[in-house]
Parts: C-alpha cells; sequence; structure tokens
C-alpha cells in the first residue's frame, strides 16, 4: 500500500478574505463620497465655460449665477470666480476644495480648480 502525498490547498484563507472584504468595502464608502463631488466639478466647469461667453464682468457672473441654480451647484458660487481676459476672450478661473470626513480627526481634502476655455 503507498500513501499519497496530501495536495496543497491553494486559494485564500478566512481571514485573507475578510480582510480583502474589509479593504473593498472601505474604499467603496469612500469612492460613494467623493463621486458626487467629481459630478459637481463636472457640473462647474460646464457652468464656468458658458459663463466665459457673456461680454461683461456682470454678465459672466449672471451666467454662472443661473447655471449655479440649474445644477445645485453648492461648492462654489459667482462671486469665487477670477474673471479676467486673454487675448479678447473672457477666461472664467475658479478654485475650492470639499472635505470628506473620515474617522475621528482624519479628513480626506480634495481640491479642485479650472478654467474655461
Amino acid at each position: 500500500m503507498t500513501i499519497q502525498p496530501r495536495s496543497r490547498q491553494r486559494g485564500i484563507s478566512f481571514l485573507g478574505l475578510i480582510f480583502v472584504g474589509g479593504v473593498l468595502a472601505i474604499t467603496g464608502v469612500i469612492a460613494a463620497q467623493v463621486f458626487p463631488t467629481f459630478v459637481e466639478y463636472q457640473a462647474i466647469e460646464k457652468a464656468a465655460q458658458k459663463a466665459s461667453q457673456g461680454n461683461t464682468v456682470i454678465e459672466v457672473r449672471k451666467i454662472f449665477e443661473r447655471a449655479v441654480e440649474i445644477d445645485a451647484i453648492t461648492s462654489i458660487g459667482a462671486k469665487d470666480l477670477e474673471i479676467t481676459k486673454e487675448d479678447e476672450r473672457i477666461v472664467v478661473k475658479y478654485a475650492y476644495q470639499r472635505e470628506i470626513h473620515l474617522a475621528g480627526p482624519a479628513y480626506l481634502t480634495l481640491k479642485y480648480s479650472g478654467r474655461s476655455k
């Protein structure tokens, strides 16, 4: 009678599975909080582009304010825009930051900035 060697099992252990699941869950929760800020950034970028079609500073701010009301933008207002003129074109620049509370004293700070084309 010959004894066959036991084949080694391959794969992840239960504790490894719990660890990987926990990391994925935490990543998912953070991503779910970051995604709305990115969508809002896209709306701000679109509003700044549209506002740059104005001819005066007041007109640019009014166009941006309308877009803020329509898209429910809360991170930035028309008064936060930097409006300049480059080569006979109106350029709208903006910068802002959002903080996401993680746990205890830990925060994730996201800094967004951009300009019209």
